[in-house]
């Protein structure tokens, strides 16, 4: 019995190690006010863009706009709460019983002195079933 509780608590160990680490991609993203990121998503025959801008900085919210296959939103995010991340599945789910690959944008900081934004953007696709490429970004007109 005293040998296998060590190798029980090394295997839980190692399972919620492997399991926490979900995702596949991470990148910090810096944007001044209203200057556009995109992110060109390819999967099967599809060719798709996530874009994303913010445009506000009040009370400690951030107003940001966020398009992705037709679909537009605007969420305000704050730091230091449970609100400050958005997500955007990039396939729709099938049959299949995983979750779809998705993008979490977390807003990490923002810097007064440049009027800058940081994010981050974690990628889910545990299956590998989409590719992306980072676009320039651009300065919305």
């Amino acid at each position: 019995m005293q040998k296998i509780l060590p190798l029980f608590l090394l295997l839980v160990l190692l399972f919620s190690y492997s399991s926490a680490n979900d995702f596949e991609d991470v990148k910090k993203i810096t944007l001044k006010k209203d200057e556009q990121t995109k992110i060109l998503v390819k999967y099967d025959t599809y060719k798709r863009v996530l874009a994303f801008r913010w445009t506000l900085y009040v009370n400690d919210g951030l107003i940001v706009f966020h398009s992705y296959d037709k679909r537009v939103a605007q969420t305000i995010l704050y730091l230091n709460t449970r609100n400050q991340s958005f997500k955007v599945y990039l396939k729709e789910k099938g049959s299949e019983p995983y979750e779809p690959p998705y993008f979490l944008v977390k807003f990490k900081d923002f810097d007064f002195e440049k009027n800058e934004a940081i994010f981050e953007l974690f990628l889910s696709d545990r299956d590998t079933l989409v590719e992306i490429k980072y676009l320039k970004n651009e300065k919305k007109k």
